[in-house]
């Protein structure tokens, strides 16, 4: 498996352009407890860009522990699921939250 920092270094492969090409919008991931850290991923013109640190104003902010967040970029954990037993935390626009799963293929 994969640690949190090489999901994100992946991330900008993982992007499916043709869902996302009419997005442009900031999302901040906060993953918390070892291994964890404060990653944001840009997306704008198709394209996604992933960098490490705090975004100024994200669209929207997930929040999880280090071991979840692998698990769910690994398709072991289901997002919903997460988010309904208080896993997954998220704060802003909950429509782009409901797209995300769609945006990114799952870590093999």
């Amino acid at each position: 498996m994969l640690t949190v920092k090489e999901i994100f270094d992946g991330m900008p492969g993982s992007f499916q352009a043709s869902m996302g090409k009419d997005l442009d919008t900031v999302i901040q991931y906060e993953i918390t407890g070892d291994g964890g850290g404060n990653w944001y991923a840009t997306i704008k013109d198709a394209a996604c860009t992933v960098t490490e640190g705090k975004a100024a104003s994200p669209a929207l902010t997930l929040t999880m522990s280090a071991p979840d967040w692998v698990d769910m970029s690994h398709g072991k954990l289901n997002g919903q699921m997460a988010f309904m037993t208080g896993k997954l935390k998220l704060k802003g626009d909950m429509g782009l939250a409901m797209r995300l799963a769609t945006l990114f293929k799952t870590v093999a």
